[in-house]
């Protein structure tokens, strides 16, 4: 019986679908191809790059490692503090590219190229942030433990320009706990560094 030309179009078809598919299964893939610039890690860690308090710094960590611990370990910028550890207390805050996080929560190895800033980079030489110079006139701490999670939030929220009333502020700060009751305090200080804002 002969074939008619549907099945000769359909035998056609398959055979060249094969043929393309056994040129495709030979060929070498590109990433194979492409050379090799740099021998990967042997040794577990990752290098990161990133920039602390304007200062370029480049580590070699290993990927679990944490911003804080990054910072208290390795960077010897010990005015992070280390609360709770579970991202609910806010000691830990500090900015990167401009934004507040929390640094117990936050991989190091995230950072690349990243920007950040810590209590430490605040100030300008020897004079205090606005904030800071508040924290003082108004007594905003106690016990200091969480005083710079506290100021690093609060020039987020002066720097936000949106937050005004005492319940704004209140809830824009409610990440930070203050062990020692402090928290009229800081309010007043923060309504006086954005009146200076202003």
């Amino acid at each position: 019986m002969a074939p008619n030309e549907s099945d000769l179009s359909r035998r056609r078809f398959f055979g060249q679908a094969a043929a393309v598919s056994a040129g495709v299964a030979m060929r070498p893939s590109i990433a194979a191809a492409a050379p090799i610039t740099e021998q990967p890690r042997t040794d577990g860690l990752v290098d990161v790059a990133f920039s602390v308090n304007g200062e370029r710094k480049k580590l070699s960590l290993d990927p679990r490692v944490t911003l804080l611990d990054a910072l208290r370990e390795r960077l010897n910028l010990t005015g992070t503090k280390k609360g709770c550890d579970r991202g609910q207390c806010g000691a830990c805050t500090v900015h990167v590219d401009d934004r507040r996080v929390l640094s117990c929560l936050t991989l190091a190895v995230s950072l690349q190229d990243k920007k950040v800033t810590t209590i430490e980079g605040i100030a300008d030489g020897d004079e205090l942030h606005p904030v800071q110079q508040a924290f003082i006139n108004h007594d905003g701490f106690q016990c200091g433990f969480c005083t710079s999670g506290q100021i690093m939030s609060a020039v987020a929220v002066v720097g936000d320009g949106t937050v005004r009333t005492d319940d704004e502020i209140r809830e824009a700060m409610s990440g930070n706990i203050c062990r020692c009751g402090a928290y009229p305090n800081i309010l007043d200080a923060i309504k006086q560094a954005q009146a200076g804002r202003s």
